[in-house]
């Protein structure tokens, strides 16, 4: 095989394409402010230790961690802290948690908390949401129409609190 095509130095690695940025506005928790900085740190020493392995022919989890880095300081930066603890508990808002039942009376505990906190197995959901949106502005004894691929339902709103 030619020697002129075979790449050698392997030092010129481009950096990966930023993560898409979220057009919203950047609303967190203060716990959703500690996860972004504990993210940030820890990708911070996973990338340091990727930087001291002695055979560092493959650059790409190097360049994933830049990457990863590159969008969680923007993450931060853009970062708008609420803190749910000062929020009024007269109607439904970013922070709060909310118990909701459906029309077979089945009560569930949602918590509506920044996009990177969002995590639907725990029950919190990003201000954008379909259910967040339904339920953002509403106060305790309201039903709400919660607009889902399945279709509509009807949620009333039982309770109104800081989250746990």
């Amino acid at each position: 095989m030619s020697r002129a095509f075979v790449k050698e130095d392997g030092n010129d690695l481009e950096p990966l394409p930023d993560l898409p940025l979220s057009p919203h506005p950047n609303y967190v928790t203060p716990r959703g402010l500690t996860a972004l900085q504990t993210r940030l740190r820890d990708t911070q020493e996973r990338l340091a230790l990727l930087r001291a392995r002695p055979d560092r022919l493959d650059k790409l989890p190097e360049a994933a961690a830049e990457r990863d880095i590159r969008y969680l300081e923007a993450r931060l930066r853009s970062a708008m802290v609420i803190d749910p603890a000062q929020q009024p508990l007269r109607a439904v808002a970013f922070g709060l948690s909310v118990v909701v039942a459906d029309e077979a009376g089945v009560e569930s505990r949602y918590e509506i908390t920044g996009e990177d906190e969002a995590d639907a197995a725990q029950g919190r959901i990003a201000p954008q949401s379909p259910l967040a949106r339904a339920l953002i502005g509403a106060e305790v004894g309201d039903s709400v129409i919660w607009r889902r691929p399945t279709g509509p339902a009807t949620l009333e709103i039982v309770a109104i609190e800081h989250p746990a």
